[in-house]
């Protein structure tokens, strides 16, 4: 088996491992991020109906001038949290389970789960 495929059979291990505890908790949706070398992603999950509730990126319309002049990819990251956190609000989502999905909780990550927190999300 080659390196890459060796490197993408870890990568699945990793999301699903981190997957494991945040799926299909009853009561709780799962706030799920997706984060690339450019933009991050986020959306919250009902896994019980298989549906999006509410969902957030940095390629949004309504968010596309604060970030054109945030300084760094952790402060858009930071805009992107408390905006899923507004929005959750506003359909009266105030417990989540949070799906890192394999991805390490510093940096971008952190930054968008601690905004969240600090909108009223409670994970």
């Amino acid at each position: 088996m080659g390196k890459l495929q060796n490197a993408i059979k870890r990568q699945e291990r990793r999301r699903n491992r981190s997957k494991r505890a945040a799926r299909f908790q009853v009561g709780r949706p799962r706030l799920c991020v997706y984060r690339s070398l450019r933009h991050i992603e986020v959306q919250v999950i009902d896994d019980f109906k298989g549906i999006t509730m509410v969902s957030a990126s940095s390629r949004d319309k309504d968010l596309q001038d604060s970030v054109a002049k945030a300084e760094s990819k952790t402060a858009v990251s930071k805009l992107v949290g408390a905006k899923i956190a507004a929005k959750a609000s506003e359909q009266n989502l105030k417990q989540v389970v949070f799906d890192r999905n394999g991805f390490p909780y510093h940096g971008r990550i952190k930054a968008l789960a601690e905004a969240a927190r600090e909108g009223g999300l409670e994970f």
